[in-house]
């Protein structure tokens, strides 16, 4: 059952990624908590994991776009080891309670944020 419920998470998270164009970590981790029980830090590090392959086939398909920029990534992909070894640390020493009521934060600044970016592009109405 666990695995019917995995294989659905992947194809929700997806195709609401694709569809929202949101990062599947929004999506991931909530469900992995909720639905399979997982732990918050576990939650966030198989989410990290899930990413690996649909990175590598945009990249791929991106490279034969001719849209990848292979410095600027392998100098961001370098910082971002460093600082997801510091996000690691940090996530570890924290309670897991705060760590997810700073993961709901998270979820709600990206949310506000996608709705005043919505509001503003909105077509002025008549007064």
């Amino acid at each position: 059952m666990e695995v019917v419920a995995l294989l659905l998470i992947g194809l929700l998270a997806g195709a609401l990624g694709g569809l929202f164009g949101v990062g599947g970590g929004l999506i991931f981790v909530p469900t992995l908590v909720l639905v399979i029980g997982l732990g918050q830090v576990d939650a966030e590090a198989t989410s990290l994991l899930a990413i690996l392959p649909v990175v590598i086939a945009g990249t791929w398909r991106q490279h034969l776009y001719g849209n990848v920029r292979g410095r600027a990534g392998v100098v961001i992909g370098l910082t971002a080891v460093a600082g997801i070894e510091l996000g690691v640390l940090t996530a570890k020493a924290l309670p897991e309670l705060t760590l997810r009521r700073l993961f709901a934060l998270l979820v709600l600044f990206v949310a506000a944020q996608l709705a005043w970016r919505a509001h503003r592009s909105s077509p002025a109405r008549p007064g």
